[in-house]
């Protein structure tokens, strides 16, 4: 802290998250500071730690004004601590842990002192249902400062008055805006929305926040502009009963359009927000705890949660086994082929991971096209004021095209992002470690071609290994490292390494025809033109598959991935795997008849003059395929013969190898395939299930429908000793 100031700090026990620092301008410092954490969370003494200080502020008349401010050198509180919840034994505990936050909080902002948060870092949750309760906020410009409500995402809503000071704050359209998405802000964009009253450089927020806290003791402060407009618009919409009624109605129809019911803390965060609205802050912040208390018992909060924990635990792992493995440097990365996916990866690497980036391509027409479109997806963050215009040329600058090999001796790791075929990448392979340094790492981001076929006759297959990436690659958040018999582990521990520093979350799987993500996809697919070949109309299985909680339906992927490319991939999966993997008869007619998919304009929908998320099922198709499209099968029957195919094979791949740990393979299928993250992925789904249940449901299948529904024995060992996935007896 750059202060001329005499700080002095309240004694406090070892333990303690918080303690009290009394400076000589008469401000007090409220310093949080989990001991032997990194990261600063709220966990159940806080409440008790924060009204003693309180207690003292409010008994001693030389303090005039309250600074709320870390000790952590890059965060402010990151949350509430989520394993107390999974700990709780019943929804009125965590309930109650709900009132005495609120309550803490509730005195913090009846303080007549004026409270300003100093924001640095990671505001989330409860850090920002903390500095909501402040009387003002100043916030760093650094990267590192997020604000946000992120409970959403774990099926929860804020439990410490956030669905109610938020509102207030900053208009409940915007509010219901953060809450509902758990989006996290930028300083920037967090003050255009009044949440922050001003932004500087990181090393100045204290004492800016100092600044600040004096001027509003010594007066009342400042309205600021714009204030007139967001009153006639909230009272316009909320603040009348009419008026409520209409924006909540609406609000909830468009919320359930996008859940389809599966996530209830969405329907129940605009109940508490509306009911605060109506009948004031105390009833408000009741029904939030109540809600609270009732969600974070709830199946989908806890699979949620699980999730958020795999995801931690993943943050931590090299990739593999051996502690003593440490990553190499790399400074410089080259990717090669310079279409959507090849830029697509360029751009995370130098964005993301702020490397240099070399993008190879065959001409210059072709790198041309590559660095156009990075130009845009670089150009649409400073667009969006995510990114100033020094920031845009500077993230730019690290990438350089290429049409050749110059240069490549000096690169430390290439990514291979050419055309699905093995001997182009066996060439590319082959050339690249030819012009290379004699440590270069070679990666081949292929979707289904084993790493170990592209490798063959290779003079270094030891550094060799695939990364998988997903479409688009700015977007899709999963990487999937692939690892041979030969790859050595420091190239697997570099390769986990980057995909982190582009912002990746990472699972390393064994090499094998589809690895894990292709090889569970397939089947997924394979039964959705099953019952297309079955007659089940189209809009039926799509619609099947989202209500079950699949972001779109198995038909509509198809469209996107391309037709052409899944009957491809399909081939190469039935024959690794026989018969379980055979496609229906005639699902080739299709490319027959150029029915590419969403890339020409022709597949199951019909885009053809159709504006940009508009189709309408191309009914010709049931002709191709000499198929009477009839409803006669319960959309239920159709989501479980889908869902049953791809947590079967996800079974069959932990049992092979493939899969390190459970945990991975439900990280994958989620991040990578958009398996619903409410169900926890396929592994804690069958665990939630039952995995006799589960093998009862195949068995019934593979009676009616034949060999692909046989059980992996895996699977059936389970059933059979009454066991899950997460390495508990289940109770009878």
């Amino acid at each position: 802290m750059a202060s001329d100031a005499e700080v002095t700090p309240a004694s406090r026990a070892d333990s303690s998250a918080i303690r009290l620092e009394r400076r000589a301008d008469g401000v007090a410092v409220i310093r949080i500071d989990v001991p032997g954490e990194s990261v600063n969370t709220l966990r159940g003494p806080f409440a008790v730690e924060l009204e003693a200080a309180l207690d003292a502020i409010e008994g001693e008349a030389a303090i005039s004004a309250v600074v709320v401010a870390s000790g952590k050198p890059d965060g402010f509180v990151a949350g509430a601590d989520i394993k107390e919840l999974l700990a709780a034994r019943s929804a009125r505990e965590i309930t109650e842990l709900s009132r005495r936050g609120q309550a803490a909080l509730a005195r913090l902002a009846a303080l007549e002192k004026p409270v300003i948060a100093a924001i640095h870092g990671a505001c989330l949750g409860g850090g920002l249902e903390l500095a909501l309760a402040c009387h003002g906020r100043v916030a760093s410009t650094d990267e590192k400062t997020k604000l946000g409500l992120p409970e959403v995402r774990l099926g929860l809503l804020p439990a410490l008055g956030g669905t109610q000071r938020l509102p207030r704050l900053i208009g409940v359209e915007a509010a219901l805006d953060l809450i509902l998405t758990g989006k996290q802000l930028d300083a920037k964009r967090a003050q255009r929305l009044g949440l922050v009253d001003e932004v500087v450089a990181a090393a100045i927020v204290e004492d800016v926040a100092v600044k600040l806290a004096l001027r509003r003791a010594a007066g009342p402060a400042v309205p600021r502009a714009g204030g007139k407009r967001k009153a006639f618009t909230e009272a316009l919409l909320v603040k009348n009963p009419l008026g409520r009624a209409v924006f909540f109605e609406q609000a909830k129809k468009r919320t359930l359009a996008k859940t389809h019911g599966n996530y209830p803390a969405a329907e129940r965060i605009l109940d508490v927000v509306r009911l605060g609205l109506s009948r004031g802050m105390e009833a408000g912040l009741g029904a939030e705890s109540a809600a609270f208390g009732e969600l974070a018992e709830g199946s989908e909060a806890r699979e949620l949660m699980g999730l958020f924990f795999a995801q931690n635990e993943l943050k931590k792992d090299s990739g593999v086994a051996d502690p003593s493995i440490e990553p190499r440097k790399v400074r410089r990365v080259a990717v090669l082929g310079a279409g959507l996916m090849g830029a697509g990866i360029a751009y995370v690497t130098a964005v993301g991971a702020k490397l240099s980036v070399r993008l190879k391509d065959r001409d210059e027409r072709s790198v041309g096209r590559g660095m156009a479109h990075l130009a845009e997806l670089i150009g649409e963050r400073a667009r969006t004021r995510r990114m100033s215009n020094f920031e845009r040329d500077r993230e730019a600058a690290r990438i350089t095209p290429a049409t050749n090999y110059d240069g490549f001796d000096g690169v430390d790791l290439v990514i291979e992002a050419v055309f699905e075929d093995l001997t182009l990448k066996r060439t590319v392979l082959a050339e690249t470690l030819t012009n290379g340094g004699k440590n270069l790492i070679f990666a081949s981001n292929t979707s289904s071609l084993p790493i170990s076929r592209i490798a063959e006759g290779s003079v270094a297959p030891e550094r060799v290994l695939g990364m998988h990436y997903f479409s688009p690659v700015p977007k899709m958040p999963l990487l999937e490292v692939i690892t041979t018999e030969h790859t050595a582990p420091w190239v697997t521990a570099t390769a986990v390494e980057l995909g982190k520093k582009q912002g990746k979350t990472v699972i390393v799987v064994r090499d094998g025809a589809g690895f894990y993500t292709s090889r569970i996809l397939g089947p997924y697919l394979n039964e959705a033109t099953h019952l297309l070949g079955e007659g089940v109309p189209i809009e039926v299985i799509d619609a099947a598959l989202v209500r079950f909680g699949f972001p779109v339906g198995p038909l509509t992927l198809l469209d996107e991935v391309g037709i052409d490319v899944g009957v491809k991939v399909g081939k190469i999966l039935h024959d690794a795997f026989g018969e379980r993997m055979a496609p229906p008869p005639g699902i080739e007619r299709l490319v027959e008849d150029e029915r590419f998919g969403k890339k020409n304009g022709r597949g199951f929908y019909d885009y053809a003059g159709k504006k940009r998320g508009e189709r309408e099922v191309d009914r010709s198709v049931y002709a191709v395929l000499g198929v009477e499209p009839k409803a006669d099968l319960a959309p239920s029957d159709a989501a479980e013969r889908c869902v049953l195919a791809l947590v079967n094979e996800a079974v069959h791949c932990l049992g092979d190898g493939i899969l390190r740990s459970a945990r991975d393979g439900d990280i994958g299928a989620v991040f990578g395939l958009g398996f619903p993250p409410f169900r926890g992925g396929p592994f804690r789904y069958i665990d939630g299930v039952g995995a006799l249940e589960i093998v009862r449901r195949l068995e019934h299948h593979e009676k009616v429908h034949g060999h692909r529904f046989r059980p992996a024995p895996l699977l059936s060992e389970l059933a059979r000793t009454n066991g899950s996935f997460q390495g508990k007896q289940r109770a009878c």
